[in-house]
C-alpha cells in the first residue's frame, strides 16, 4: 500500500525568534515543527528536510525556511522547490513572511494576518500593518519563487514572534497561530484533503529534473 502524503505547511523565515514561535504553535495545533530547518539561512537543503518530514511523529509538519536577506535564488528557496515538488509530500499552505530585503520580486497572497491577528485581503509589511495596494504583493527574501506555483494558500504574515510584541511567545504566537489555522481549516484538515501542489507542477519538477 503507498504511503500516505505528509501534510506540511510551509513557513518563508528561520531565525531563533520565528523557531521558537514556529514550535509554540506546532504544539498548540498537535502538529510537529522540523525545528532543524531554522537557520539564517536555511542550513539543509530540501532532501534533508523531505526525510525529517517523513520521521515527524504527527502532522501538520511546520518546515521552516529562509534565505537570510539574500534577493536572489537562496538556500532557501532552493529547498522550497524540492519540498514543493516531491511527491510523498503534501503541501496545505505557505505563510509568507514580510522583511524589508530590498530588490525582490515579492509574491501575491490571497489574505494576510495582520499584527491584531485579523484576516485582511490585503498583503501586510514586517510589522504586520495592511499595505493598501492593488496587487496584494508581500515582499521578503524567501517568497519570489512562490509565484512559480500552483500553491492551494498562500497567506500573508509580518515579522513571525515579533510585530512589536504582538505576536510574542509570552502571548502564545497569536498571529502565526491564526496564519497555520487559517491555513488548516480552508484546506480541509479536518476531513478532505488538499489538492496535492506535486500533480499541478508536474511540468515544473521535469523541467527542474527534481522528484514530482
Amino acid at each position: 500500500m503507498a504511503e500516505q502524503a505528509r501534510k506540511v505547511i510551509l513557513i518563508t523565515d528561520g531565525d531563533d525568534v520565528a523557531r521558537r514561535a514556529v514550535e509554540s504553535v506546532a504544539r498548540q495545533v498537535g502538529g510537529r515543527c522540523i525545528s532543524l530547518s531554522a537557520g539564517n539561512p536555511s542550513p539543509l537543503g530540501g532532501a534533508q528536510l523531505v526525510e525529517l518530514i517523513k520521521q515527524a511523529a504527527a502532522d501538520p509538519v511546520m518546515v521552516m525556511f529562509d534565505d537570510n536577506g539574500n534577493c536572489g535564488r537562496g538556500l532557501g528557496e532552493q529547498a522550497i522547490e524540492y519540498v514543493l515538488l516531491h511527491p510523498d509530500i503534501e503541501v496545505l499552505g505557505v505563510i509568507a513572511v514580510a522583511s524589508n530585503t530590498r530588490f525582490v520580486v515579492g509574491t501575491r497572497v490571497q489574505y494576510s494576518v495582520d499584527k491584531d491577528g485579523n484576516i485582511v485581503e490585503d498583503a501586510v509589511d514586517k510589522d504586520g500593518n495592511p499595505l493598501k495596494q492593488l496587487d496584494k504583493h508581500i515582499y521578503g527574501d524567501t517568497v519570489d519563487v512562490l509565484h512559480k506555483y500552483r500553491i492551494p494558500w498562500v497567506i500573508g504574515i509580518g515579522d513571525i514572534g515579533k510585530m512589536q510584541g504582538k505576536d510574542s511567545l509570552r502571548r502564545g504566537c497569536p498571529v502565526t497561530r491564526k496564519a497555520v489555522e487559517w491555513i488548516l481549516e480552508r484546506s480541509g484538515w479536518s476531513g478532505k484533503q488538499a489538492a496535492p501542489v506535486r500533480e499541478q507542477n508536474r511540468g515544473e519538477a521535469d523541467r527542474l529534473g527534481r522528484p514530482g
